[in-house]
């Protein structure tokens, strides 16, 4: 059962996060053209996905982390200061040049939600990226479906399943606590909620 539980871990990892963001937006959005796609994907990929990876690599071999998931309070500093120069990139930089508004808003809302847990490792507390991230897309999801008055409930339902089993995953190894998956749960769906009156 532990396996299949790392399988889950890895699988939501909140690496990608705002790449699955990006597709589902693009997956719900009914007027997103190829060009807008393929403009804002790829380098939402690269910035997201790989840099952090290589960072990740450099990091451990200077022997600052020890493991992807960042086990303790002091290895979360360094990946939370480089996710919150990379949103910053992409709201200043990728998402401008090919402009799309309510995916503005996502990383808008990531940023504040990263922010926020990177301020609470200063109080020592260790808030889930998991869950953070989950309620994230789950609340932008919901949002989505409003606001362009799509039904995906099946979808919505899927991930609020998946939130489930992800969840169940991190007490079962023991990498959080109920408050700190509960708080990570939170500052996810808030983050989300705070800016929605800009765009939904």
């Amino acid at each position: 059962m532990r396996h299949v539980y790392n399988i889950i871990s890895y699988l939501f990892h909140p690496l990608f996060v705002p790449i699955g963001g990006t597709i589902v937006y693009f997956l719900v959005a009914p007027y997103s053209t190829l060009q807008t796609q393929s403009g804002n994907i790829l380098p939402i990929f690269i910035l997201t996905v790989i840099i952090p990876i290589i960072f990740f690599l450099i990091l451990k071999n200077l022997g600052v982390i020890s493991s992807i998931f960042l086990p303790t309070i002091q290895e979360r500093k360094y990946p939370l200061y480089i996710s919150c120069i990379i949103f910053l990139m992409i709201l200043y930089k990728v998402i401008p040049n090919n402009y799309v508004h309510e995916l503005f808003y996502y990383f808008t809302g990531l940023l504040t939600a990263t922010s926020a847990t990177l301020i609470l490792l200063f109080f020592k507390f260790k808030t889930s990226m998991h869950l953070l991230g989950m309620g994230s897309i789950l609340t932008f999801m919901v949002a989505l479906s409003i606001h362009f008055e799509t039904n995906i409930t099946i979808a919505i339902s899927l991930f609020t399943l998946f939130t489930g089993l992800v969840a169940t995953s991190r007490l079962y190894l023991k990498a959080h606590t109920k408050n700190e998956l509960l708080i990570g749960f939170i500052l996810g769906c808030c983050s989300q909620l705070i800016i929605l009156k800009y765009w939904l």
